[in-house]
């Protein structure tokens, strides 16, 4: 019998030249903005300012200009930088044969910093970041005074929309103004912060001492200068206070060099349980450390050992580590190097390998010196070194005995008794809510997935841990079974690979307490487990405040908004049935399932950190011993907190 015949197979679908495509001029950075600014989100549209700014501090560190303004204008959605420098230069380009002002703006790696002639340092030297702002910008108007002259040009998503214009009759002084406002269809959100604007204009005068620095809000009708003669001394001050430091001594240590790599640096110790140092490269922030990081902590730790071991000041028993001699210590770092590689446009980390051991090799030598000229503030200091030791080795045997493993035949941890643990295998998917009371502990456990959910439920509100030492945190129970039961240790014994669970969810009422007790915890994990944030393991449900019931329709709202949106769609006569819920021991299992264990249907905040340094400003501020920093926080975001849940 014949074979039937095969039936033809569907063809190919082609891949030729043809659907290669090849993005021109500025539209890769609008078809991938987050390859340059890092994303979209607010982090994102801050930077297109600091891209700005920092090309008018590039002039002032070069000794270009002496003066900076930046105007955030009514609306909030739109910045001015404008500086007394040089000016962008306007004359026609030799090879594109358009105004040099033009390439800078609309080309991708142009600008004048490359060959280090014009600019011995400099924080943008990709050549990017002004044709990246104005690529994302819905519109931008430049406008230089150089030679006599006064020249504007205008732009429109990344293109030109002038020629350059000469304004007639002449014009005094020099510098560029920026003016730029970001586009919608780029950034869910285009409306700038006063206060994070505000704080780093402030770093920037900081930074580069007796550079005047001028802030204008339109919004709220002010105008503030700031302007520091002592340079990083001030700042380094600034910081303590900001962090409710007291140092031990009045002494700082000051550094400043330029053996090709310019640095300068101050610090002190404090009466801080932590290390607390602020760098910069080029006067951009490095919130991520880096190889200058590196090097501070190197020198730093070596000239204190050295001097410790010459005087032999370490007591019997007592083994020193570099934590314990910086502990306490809080500091500003700044370096200016001709060519600094960073890790990302975004800037964030330096990674120059020649850095570490070029400031290694200044601090170490300078500081050992400055111990032994002042032996009085050396003792102190060695004294306080001591003591972290102490305490650190104090809190070695309180983490020991917290996480050590009981000698049992199945070799598992001891874990805490009212740790109502899953029953699933392995770390993968499995979840642990830490929960208020054991009334909110007793619903969640009848209404979770055992399989895969575990809850361990809290009493009270546990220990404030800012500020706090381990041995006293380990010393609070509530916090010695929630490390038990995470299982990966803390301190010098955290391993993230002994991790119990994937997810660590708070779960707290929906009211004032809640908050509180929530924002306690968060501060625990910030300051004590960190890693966890860091690797996506730490969340906040949100469980609802109301259940409304409109026949046999059924919602859940989190806050009064969500429940009135909800009323408001409703149609008809029927009377709503509005349950508030004072707490998650009230709700039955049925509804803390579908509302907030369901992974289906509840709703998780997932913990981030894209600030380190701004959310450890709010941390100490908010939880802190100072209560006049508190004070000035809330105050200054009352108009915030329209109705108070009290």
């Amino acid at each position: 019998m014949p074979a039937a015949p095969s039936k033809p197979r569907a063809a190919t679908p082609s891949y030729s030249a043809a659907d290669i495509t090849a993005l021109e001029g500025l539209d890769p950075v609008r078809k991938r903005p987050g390859m340059y600014i890092g994303g979209v989100d607010s982090r994102g549209l801050h930077h297109l300012c600091w891209e700005i700014l920092d090309n008018s501090v590039d002039e002032a560190m070069n000794g270009h200009a002496s003066e900076i303004t930046l105007t955030l204008h009514a609306g909030r959605d739109k910045i001015t930088v404008s500086d007394n420098g040089r000016g962008i230069p306007v004359d026609k380009h030799p090879k594109l044969k358009v105004p040099a002002l033009q390439v800078v703006l609309t080309t991708l790696h142009a600008g004048g910093k490359f060959e280090g002639q014009n600019y011995k340092t400099a924080g943008g030297l990709h050549g990017v970041g002004a044709s990246v702002v104005n690529a994302l910008s819905k519109s931008l108007v430049a406008t230089v005074k150089r030679d006599g002259g006064e020249y504007r040009m205008e732009f429109k998503r990344g293109k030109a929309t002038t020629k350059l214009l000469k304004k007639k009759g002449s014009a005094r002084g020099t510098g560029t103004t920026i003016t730029f406002e970001p586009d919608a269809t780029i950034f869910p959100k285009t409306d700038f912060d006063a206060d994070t604007i505000r704080q780093r204009l402030e770093v920037v005068a900081f930074l580069h001492k007796g550079v005047k620095v001028t802030f204008i809000n339109d919004d709220e009708k002010q105008r503030e200068t700031f302007q520091h003669q002592n340079g990083i001394a001030d700042y380094l001050d600034a910081v303590t206070k900001q962090r409710n430091a007291r140092p031990i001594t009045d002494a700082v240590f000051n550094l400043e060099r330029d053996n090709g790599t310019r640095m300068e640096m101050c610090f002190r110790w404090t009466d801080a349980t932590d290390e607390h140092v602020r760098s910069y490269v080029n006067g951009i922030p490095t919130g991520s450390g880096g190889s200058h990081e590196a090097g501070f902590r190197a020198g730093l730790n070596k000239a204190v050992r050295n001097y410790i071991d010459t005087h032999k000041l370490t007591p019997r028993g007592v083994k020193i580590s570099p934590d314990d001699i910086r502990e306490g210590v809080v500091g500003i770092l700044s370096v200016f190097i001709p060519d600094p590689q960073f890790q990302g446009q975004t800037k964030d980390r330096l990674n120059n390998p020649d850095v570490q051991p070029t400031i290694d090799n200044a601090l170490r030598p300078a500081l050992e010196q400055w111990l032994n000229e002042n032996r009085t503030v050396a003792e102190t200091i060695v004294a306080r070194i001591v003591n972290a030791a102490r305490a650190r080795a104090a809190s070695r045997a309180a983490a020991d005995a917290v996480s050590r493993k009981t000698v049992t035949s199945s070799n598992r941890l001891t874990l805490p008794g009212k740790l109502s643990d899953c029953t699933g295998p392995g770390r993968h998917d499995s979840e642990l809510f830490i929960v208020e009371g054991d009334s909110a502990g007793g619903s969640a456990k009848q209404g979770r997935d055992r399989t895969t959910q575990a809850v361990l439920p809290l009493r009270g509100k546990v220990l404030n841990t800012e500020g706090s030492a381990l041995t006293k945190v380990l010393g609070n129970k509530e916090l010695a079974d929630l490390v038990t039961a995470l299982g990966c240790g803390i301190g010098k014994h955290f391993d993230p690979g002994k991790l119990r669970y994937q997810r660590i969810i708070l779960l707290a009422d929906a009211d004032s307490d809640g908050h509180h007790i929530t924002t306690l915890l968060l501060t625990f994990f910030f300051r004590h487990l960190r890693p966890l944030i860091e690797d996506g393991h730490v969340y906040i449900a949100l469980p609802p405040l109301y259940r409304v019931e409109v026949g046999k329709e059924r919602f859940y709202a989190a806050d009064d908004a969500e429940r009135d949106a909800f009323l408001a769609q409703q149609k008809g006569n029927t009377r709503p049935e509005i349950t508030r819920f004072k707490g998650l021991g009230e709700m039955m299992a049925k509804d803390l399932w579908e509302t907030t264990l369901d992974p289906a249907t509840r709703r998780l905040l997932r913990v981030d950190i894209t600030d380190a340094l701004a959310a450890d400003q709010v941390m100490s501020e908010l939880m802190g011993k100072d209560p006049s920093a508190r004070f000035r926080f809330i105050m200054d975001r009352a108009e915030e907190a329209e109705e108070l849940d009290v």
